[in-house]
This record gives structure tokens, sequence and C-alpha cells, in this order.
């Protein structure tokens, strides 16, 4: 069997080392492509390196069946399909081999010249490298095309973030196949320019060199430092305690000591960490759930100190012209787990965030104040960070949500962008048609940020809220240009909503759950025209028991009922742009949706078992469905809009909101119906 996308087959996946992370980037690959039969094949000269990395990876699966994961049958299947050997022989024909040995050239150069002789001339050869550039890594390979590095970061089975870097010789196609391939199997790519340490490890081990430094300075101990680092900058856990959790002393010494020639003389390893290198001891760190608490003034100092190398470091690697704000936006917050550094600036304020890096710079030699945040400040507007995404491809415009962390969920900045990128689709005369799709594997769009809708206070910003989400499907309904929407995952409220303005919708197949409108479980009713264009789609009655519930329809539903125009079995983007084509040039006729006042519109709607659901709001959808049907869709969306603001003022939708942010989706809201 093989794993087969966009016309390349993977049949064998080899990892090289069974040390920190390859047995974890194994423990992801068999539970994707086990059920492909793709084997894996783990290959370390070490026997005992083996037996470590095989039970390592054998006590997280079993863990996962414990928290129910994994079945399991499932669970077997993946351990199964791993083989951890010294036999490199065992690689023989692997068409994707990713190497995660010592981060040493040599070693690294010598593995990939045994592996030309034993795979294939079209296999993908990449290296787990944390620092070295692919030029280096590959000086000697004999078809340098097809090689490149593949950053994971730690844990590699769980953090989702992956670099692609291509080097001076990689074809970027295969590059981009790559980074694509990644993200249909579930994780999150950016494809990152050649240089030391790539975009996102020089923020990991700068911040941890400005912690070191700010302990060497005085400002206070490891512990207190690592605590208020962690407060500055939205970190998961702080600087010196995901030192002790990655075992990165070492190489973290060693790549800061070049970073000093490669990036700038502010890099450099502290003396603190010459001490940890040579003793082998554990940073003294704040322990689980413990509370580190400092003075107001040195609290001030270390964030300022952190919160200036922070802007300092990421605007100097947007300098660098290797990643762009929206990458490296997104890398560092996913790589790294904490507040990303253009929206933290953009909330302090563009001026605020130069003064504290130009305050950094001052009493920090060598450290480098980024030509970017100066221009930026300059213009006195915040970073522009990109979520919405636009490529063209031969007369179609391709356009992406991209919001993996919060599986592409609606907030004002996706629906102003959305405007934003849709206008001037609808005005650029080289584009004949458009597709619209969400980033990943797993959602479309979730539906709309409940914090966004957290915030609203009354039926008055309740109704302009919703007006000004419609003016995106507006906008897309109205492009003048076909626009086919590629739902690669689920679509929820909102996400559903924009479909249903598309021209078409197209599935990937086999979704069990692919749309809802899950307005109800929250107190409120959809507001983006789902009371409107779900009735003109399937009809009154039929659409009136999935608003009024909040019942899920899958990809094979969708079909049979008419909302969705058919389930792909292959690339669902490719099948999309084709339909899009189609409809520009009159091969394909799409259905339309009725603009006028429905005809026979019932005078009530079928019960329906509401359970625990809220009949106040059940009322006020009823409104909005009945009403609404008997006016132009235009009007309807109008009064949408001004009854999900009465949605607003009711103790149900109080009830509901809260319910949902504090104990999360599955939990069922205790409604008052008032």
């Amino acid at each position: 069997m093989a794993f087969v996308y966009r016309g390349r087959s993977l049949d064998k996946i080899g990892i090289i080392g069974s040390g920190q992370i390859g047995p974890d980037i194994a423990l992801y690959m068999t539970k994707v492509f086990a059920p492909h039969g793709v084997p894996v094949v783990v290959v370390d000269v070490s026997k005992e390196a083996l037996e470590r990395g095989k039970k390592k990876l054998e006590k997280k699966v079993g863990k996962g069946v414990e928290t129910g994961a994994f079945r399991e049958d499932r669970a077997r299947a993946m351990v199964d399909n791993v083989t951890f050997t010294a036999d490199y022989s065992a690689l023989a024909g692997a068409s994707f081999v990713i190497e995660a040995a010592t981060e040493d050239a040599e070693l690294k150069g010598k593995i990939f010249a045994q592996l030309e002789d034993l795979c294939p001339e079209d296999a993908i050869f990449a290296s787990n490298s944390s620092h070295l550039e692919p030029e280096v890594i590959f000086a000697s390979a004999k078809h340098k095309s097809r090689t490149m590095v593949n950053h994971f970061f730690f844990p590699a089975e769980r953090n989702p973030m992956v670099e692609v870097v291509p080097g001076e010789a990689t074809d970027l196609a295969l590059a981009d196949w790559v980074a694509r391939m990644y993200e249909a199997i579930g994780k999150v790519p950016i494809v990152v320019g050649s240089r030391y340490g790539y975009a996102i490890d020089p923020i990991f081990e700068g911040l941890f060199q400005a912690a070191a430094l700010c302990v060497e300075e005085g400002m206070g101990t490891t512990k207190e430092v690592d605590a208020a680092a962690a407060r500055a900058l939205g970190l998961g856990v702080g600087p010196f305690t995901a030192m002790n959790l990655t075992g990165g002393n070492p190489i973290t010494h060693h790549g800061l000591n070049v970073y000093t020639e490669k990036i700038m003389p502010w890099f450099r390893s502290p003396a603190l960490l010459d001490a940890a290198v040579e003793s082998g001891e554990a940073w003294d760190v704040p322990g689980r759930g413990e509370k580190v608490t400092l003075p107001e003034d040195r609290e001030k100092a270390i964030a300022e100190a952190m919160r200036g190398a922070y802007f300092g470091l990421c605007c100097e690697i947007l300098d660098s012209g290797i990643t762009n704000v929206s990458d490296l936006e997104m890398g560092v917050e996913i790589a790294l787990v904490m507040t990303p550094p253009f929206r933290l600036m953009n909330k302090l304020g563009i001026d605020e965030a130069l003064r504290l890096v130009e305050q950094y710079a001052s009493t920090h030699e060598g450290f480098v104040v980024a030509e970017s945040l100066k221009k930026q400040a300059a213009t006195g507007e915040p970073w522009r960070v990109p979520v919405v995404h636009r490529v063209d491809e031969d007369g179609v415009a391709i356009v992406t949500i991209r919001r993996p962390r919060f599986l592409n969920a609606l907030n004002a900045e996706v629906f102003e962008q959305l405007c934003d990128v849709f206008a001037e689709i609808g005005s650029d005369d080289s584009v004949r048609a458009a597709v619209l799709t969400g980033f990943g594997s797993k959602a479309f769009v979730s539906g709309a940020d409940v914090h966004f809708l957290a915030k609203i206070e009354s039926a008055k910003e309740g109704e302009a809220t919703c007006l000004d989400s419609q003016r995106a499907t507006h906008v897309i309904e109205k492009l003048g240009k076909p626009v086919v929407c590629a739902l690669n995952g689920l679509a929820f409220g909102g996400g559903n909503e924009i479909a249903m303005a598309c021209t078409e919708r197209l599935a990937k197949a086999g979704q069990k759950v692919l749309v809802s409108q899950p307005e109800p479980n929250l107190g409120i009713i959809p507001g983006c025209g789902g009371t409107q264009r779900l009735p003109r789609w399937i009809g009154v009655e039929r659409a009136s028991s999935y608003l009024r519930t909040g019942r899920p329809i899958s990809s094979a539903e969708a079909v049979e009922m008419g909302l969705v125009r058919a389930e792909v079995e292959g690339d669902l983007r490719d099948a999309a742009i084709e339909l899009a084509r189609d409809l520009a040039d009159g091969k394909a006729e799409a259905r339309t949706i009725p603009t006028e006042p429905l005809d026979a519109v019932p005078t009530t709607l079928p019960e329906v078992d509401l359970g625990h659901l809220s009949t106040k709001i059940d009322g006020i959808v009823c409104r909005a469905i009945l009403e609404g049907a008997r006016m132009s869709l235009d009007e309807g969306l109008r009064h949408e809009a001004k009854l999900f603001g009465e949605c607003c003022e009711t103790e149900d939708m109080r009830i509901g909101v809260r319910n949902f942010i504090e104990k999360g989706p599955r939990s069922k809201a205790e409604f008052k119906n008032a």
C-alpha cells in the first residue's frame, strides 16, 4: 500500500536517529501513515538508543490508549508499523527519509551519502536540523534538488509546527509539495529561507539568552526570571523550564556562539549557560503549580527587558527576508506556545515596542534595532497580520483562511480581511473565478471566536456586529465571478454561513460531521445569514430542524439535500479550482439561491425536541426563519441581524456564551428560558 498525495507516492518512511526527537517524529508518522500501510523504519547505530526510542514510542502510544486518544487495535497497528533497527539496508526503497541525528554537519553528510545508494533518485531527503543550513548539510549530495531541512519542534508528535527550509539547489516545487503534504496530514508548516537557525530558534534561544542576562544583571534568580518572563510574554513555560524540558543547554550553547557571526554581535553564550553546560545540572525553576511573585519594580524591569529582546529578535528575522509577518507570527505562537509578537506589539503600541527595543539595545552591546520596526513605527499604524491569504493560479484566486490554532475560527480581523481580499478579486480583471478554503485538514471554519461574541453588551451592538460580519458574505455573494467553497473540514456556524454565500460548495469525502449551525447551544441565533440562506438552499421546514437544534450534517447528507454539490475523493483544492474554471467558462452550471420572498412559506414550523435548549432563543430563531422567508434575501439578512441583537439582551445568551468559555463546547448550558 501507499499514501498518494498530489501525484507523488509515499510507500516507506525512514527516520535516522533514535535519540531525543527521532522516536517522536516516528510516532507522528506512524499515527498518520499506518492506516495507509506505509511502514516507518527508525535506524540508529546505537542499540541502546533504539531500545530507549522503542520504549518511548510504546509508552506514549500506551498513554494515548489510557486517555482515549487511540483504540487498542489502532495503537497496536501503530506500534507494529514501526521497525527499530541498526541495519541501514532496512531503508532500501524508502521514498521519504528524515534524518534526526546529532547536530553535526559531517555526520549528517555521511548519513545521506549512505542513503543515496539505498533509496531511489526521487526519494525526498530531509534533515531535522535545528540550525545548520541545507547547503551545509547536503554539500556533497548527488541530487541536491530533492534535499531540504524539515525542522520539527518539541514534542514532535504533538507540536504541529514544522519549518520547511529549502536550500539554494532545492526544487522549490518539491518543497511546496512537502509543505502542503504536512498540512494535509495535520501539521502546520511554514516555508523559511535558508539561514543558520532558520526563523524560530533564534527567538527561542535568544529569549533564553535574554533571560540568563537578566539573572546575571541581578534582576532575579533563575526561578524568578523564569516566572516573570513567562508572564511578560505569555509563555506556556518560562525560558529556563523550557531548556530543562528539551535538554537544550548544549545545543543552545553552541548555537548562540554561532549566531554571533551569522546574525548579530549581541548573541553569545552567557557565563550562566557556560557553567550549566559544564556542570550538567538542571536549572532551578518553579515547580508545577508554584506561584512566584516579585516586587513590582523588578517584575517591570524583567518584563521590559524580555519584551525588548523579543520584539527586536522577531523584527531582525523579518529584516533578514527569510520569512514574513504572517508566517513568523503563526510560527512563534504555535512552536513556542507564547503570545505572538506582532499582535503583542500592536496591543502595547508600536511606539512603545520601538522604545522597549531601543532601551534594550542601549544597554546591551551589539543588539540591533531592526529597520522594519523603525519603519512601522514611522507609519503610526499597527502591524498588519494576514490571516486570509490569496494566491492566484491561471486566472483563479485561491483564498485560504488560516488560523490553525483556533481551527480557523472567525473574528473581526478575519471578516475584515475577507472583505478586502474579495473586493480586490472583484476588481482584478486577470481573475475570472475564486476558491475559498480553510487551512489544514480539520476545519474549513469552526465558527465564530466565542470570545469575540462575549464582548457584545447590547442589542444595538449585537445588530451592528452582525451587519458588519455580513459585509463579507455580501462581497462574496455579489462578486460577479464564481466562488467555489472547498470544505476541507467542518464548517460550523459562521463557517457554514460563509460557505452558503459562495456559488458552489465541494466537500472532502467521508466527513461524518461537515456542517452545523450550533448557535442554539450558545443561546444565540445565526447572525451571518444562516436563518436566511439555509432555508433558501434546502427548504424552510428542513432547514428549521438544523437551525433550531444545532444538529450536524455529514458530507453525504449535505450532498443529498443539495447544500453541497459533490464529495471529492482526491485533492479537494484541485477539484475546486477545476470547478471554478468550468463555472467561469460556462462549462458547468451552478444552482442560484432565490433572492426574492419564498413561495408557500408555512405559518408555523414542525415541532422539534429542544431538550436543554432555550425556548426563548428558539422563539427568536423561528421568527427569523419564517419572517425572513417572506422577505427578500437582503431584507431577511437585515431582519436576522436585528433579531440577533434581541438575543444579546437575553439572560440565556449570557449563560450560553459563559458556559462555552468556562466549560467547553460539550457542556450543556443550564438555560433559564429568559
